[in-house]
């Protein structure tokens, strides 16, 4: 089986497809709130996931890191509007510390292709 690779970096790749799967790299978004970043971070994920031929509709599981729990409503408010209802993830969010102090959200993506 093949194994594609998009917007290859130096340390890592935007996305990996590998068979049928996408596995985008975690996402981090810009802006001062949780959701300006949300948006921003799950605008990387709609780009990443066309290019490698799939949408949200088709995401298996996400995995979301908060710098700071206490964000996850306003985090969760911004993920409801723009997930595919009728075809949910599994999700698991949790807190950790971001690759720097500016990040307040991190999206981990795998999605099918059909």
């Amino acid at each position: 089986m093949s194994i594609k690779r998009i917007d290859v970096g130096a340390r890592m790749s935007g996305a990996v497809i590998h068979g049928n799967t996408v596995y985008l790299a975690g996402q981090v978004g810009e802006g001062e709130s949780v959701t300006d970043q949300c948006k921003s971070s799950l605008s990387e994920v709609d780009r990443l996931l066309a290019e490698a031929g799939s949408n949200k509709s088709k995401i298996l599981q996400t995995i979301i890191y908060l710098s700071d729990i206490a964000d996850f409503a306003e985090m969760n408010a911004v993920w409801q509007g723009w997930i595919d209802p009728a075809n949910p993830p599994a999700r698991a969010t949790s807190e950790a510390k971001l690759a720097a102090p500016k990040y307040k959200v991190e999206f981990i993506v795998t999605a099918a292709i059909d």
